[in-house]
């Protein structure tokens, strides 16, 4: 009895992962002059948003800065850590990770 709950728990556990992971997404925008700049892309800056209730509701707004040329490149993706934490709480916290690139 012990050997099925436990599989029915793991089935589950691999169920909700499945389904989380299938949904990651990743948007880029780029702003300004950035695609026509020359030179090697490196991380400016990083940040995390949460959310609430499926992704209804914000908390707080995260606020990355940016370079002051304004010249960069905007993504936000899920990664496995923010995967993780949609899947463990069925959906009701939901965090995004948002990265600034920016040219040398």
């Amino acid at each position: 009895m012990k050997k099925i709950k436990n599989f029915t728990l793991i089935a589950l556990l691999t169920l909700t992962m499945a389904i989380s992971l299938q949904s990651c997404m990743m948007t880029k925008t780029q702003v300004g002059n950035y695609n026509q700049q020359q030179g090697e892309e490196y991380t400016y800056a990083k940040g995390k948003q949460f959310w609430v209730l499926w992704g209804y509701i914000p908390v707080g707004r995260t606020s990355v800065n940016t370079p002051s040329s304004g010249d960069c490149e905007v993504i936000t993706k899920i990664n496995v850590g923010d995967a993780l934490i949609n899947g463990l709480t069925g959906g009701l916290i939901t965090s995004y990770t948002i990265k600034i690139k920016a040219k040398r």
